[in-house]
């Protein structure tokens, strides 16, 4: 590997099998190990956004084990700000229709917001049912 790609971020969830049902019917990504997560095989299941990179949902009540960084006690279990997909135009409507006819709260479109690959045309943002925020955009191809 000769550059450096995001792996995985960790969303803290109550229910990680639902969060699992949300990801993958509402936003269309990929369950994994949730078979395992559901059979206590594994801590928590994951839904994947691209071959190398994965949201891991963690039980919120993981948190308490899960001070990795020395001196930062009681850190974990804080949500992030958001995370972003990106996808392509196609996608990107799809997605938003799906969120809709979900009845999932959407906000109005942003117009050429800065990201990883320069200004977005559009995007827009949800939250999941643990109240992550999710934001969606495309880029010019």
């Amino acid at each position: 590997m000769t550059e450096t790609h995001l792996d995985h971020v960790v969303l803290w969830v109550s229910d990680p099998l639902a969060s699992v049902e949300f990801y993958e019917q509402a936003v269309g990504l990929t369950g994994v190990r949730s078979a395992e997560f559901a059979e206590g095989k594994v801590s928590f299941p994951s839904v994947r956004i691209s071959a190398g990179s994965l949201l891991d949902l963690a039980p919120l009540t993981m948190a308490g084990s899960m001070n990795a960084v020395p001196g930062a006690e009681g850190s974990a279990g804080h949500p992030v700000n958001h995370v972003c997909l990106a996808m392509d135009k196609p996608a990107f409507d799809a997605l938003r229709s799906r969120l809709e006819d979900r009845g999932v709260p959407v906000s109005p479109y942003s117009h050429n917001l800065f990201g990883a690959r320069g200004a977005a045309p559009r995007s827009f943002y949800f939250r999941d049912p643990d109240g992550n925020i999710i934001e969606a955009r495309h880029y010019e191809e």
